[in-house]
C-alpha cells in the first residue's frame, strides 16, 4: 500500500469523509479514545466503512509517518452504484451479466477474476464493505488493469445487492459444490447474475437462500473445490457460450 494511498489523523479523515472522499477502511489504535474517536467511528457507522482496532506495531509497519493512531485507506477507483449501472444497461438494450463476490479477501484472486470478467464482458463486479477484498494497487497490476475499466460496485451487502437485482428482473445464480444441478444446465441467456464465493466458506447461507437458482460444477479429484478465480472462468466464459449460441 502506497502511502499516496492513505490519510493520517482521526480529524483528517474524519474531513475526508464528510468531504464525501471515498475510504475502502480505516485502523486505529488500539487504545485510542477520546471525543475525536467517537466522532469517527459515528460517521464511519453512516456511511458504512468498516473501522478495526489494531496495535501500534501494525500501524508503524504501515507507514513512517505520523499516522497519529488512525490510518484511512483510499481505494485506488472510484466505486459505482449498481443503482446506476443496471438502469443504464436495460436503457441500453443490453442484458445485465454481473458478477458478485461473496467474501472473497484474496486480492490476487480478485485480480484474476476481473481480468476474466472483463475478457468475458461481465458489466460490474460487486463486492461488500467488510469481510472482503477492496481495489488496491495489487489487485490492480493482478488484473492486468483490468480494474482500471471494469466497473466496480462497493454495495452496503452481497445480500442487499441480490435482491435488487432479483428486483431488476436479473436472475441471480449462485454457484456452491453443495448444489445439485449442474452450471451447464441453468440459463444464462436472460439477465444474469453470478454469486462466488470463497474456496474455505463458499457463499453465505442467507445469500444461498435468496437466490434464483445454485449450480455446481462437476469435480472428478479428491480435492473438494476449485479456485475461485478458476471457478470465476467456467461458470463467466459459459455465459458467454450460451449468448453466442443464442444469437
Amino acid at each position: 500500500m502506497k502511502e499516496n494511498e492513505m490519510i493520517f489523523g482521526a480529524r483528517a479523515v474524519i474531513e475526508a469523509i464528510q468531504a464525501g472522499k471515498e475510504v475502502d477502511k480505516v485502523l486505529i489504535k488500539r487504545d485510542f479514545q477520546g471525543e475525536l474517536t467517537r466522532e469517527l467511528f459515528a460517521i464511519a457507522r453512516e456511511t458504512n466503512i468498516p473501522v478495526q482496532r489494531v496495535p501500534q506495531e501494525k500501524l508503524e509497519r504501515l507507514t513512517r509517518k505520523n499516522h497519529q493512531g488512525v490510518i484511512a485507506f483510499i481505494p485506488a477507483i472510484t466505486y459505482q452504484k449498481l443503482e446506476d449501472i443496471i438502469p443504464f444497461l436495460y436503457e441500453e438494450g443490453k442484458s445485465p451479466f454481473i458478477v458478485l463476490l461473496d467474501g472473497i479477501t484474496d486480492v490476487r484472486n480478485f485480480g484474476a477474476i476481473a481480468r476474466t470478467c472483463e475478457c468475458a464482458g461481465v458489466d460490474a463486479i460487486v463486492i461488500p464493505p467488510k469481510n472482503s477484498v477492496t481495489v488496491n494497487a495489487d489487485a490492480i497490476k493482478t488484473s492486468a488493469g483490468a480494474l482500471h475499466t471494469l466497473p466496480v460496485c462497493k454495495e452496503k451487502s452481497i445480500t442487499d445487492a441480490i435482491r435488487f437485482l432479483k428486483d431488476s428482473g436479473v436472475t441471480v445464480i449462485a454457484a456452491s459444490e453443495r448444489a445439485e444441478k449442474k452450471y451447464i444446465d441453468a440459463d444464462y441467456t436472460t439477465p444474469v447474475a453470478l454469486v462466488l464465493g470463497a474456496e474455505d466458506m463458499g457463499v453465505a447461507t442467507d445469500n444461498l437462500r435468496i437466490s434464483d437458482e445454485i449450480v455446481k460444477i462437476p469435480l472428478s479429484g479428491t480435492i473438494a473445490s476449485l479456485n475461485v478465480s478458476a471457478a470465476a472462468a467456467i461458470l463467466t466464459f459459459e455465459v458467454v457460450r450460451q449468448r453466442q449460441s443464442s444469437l
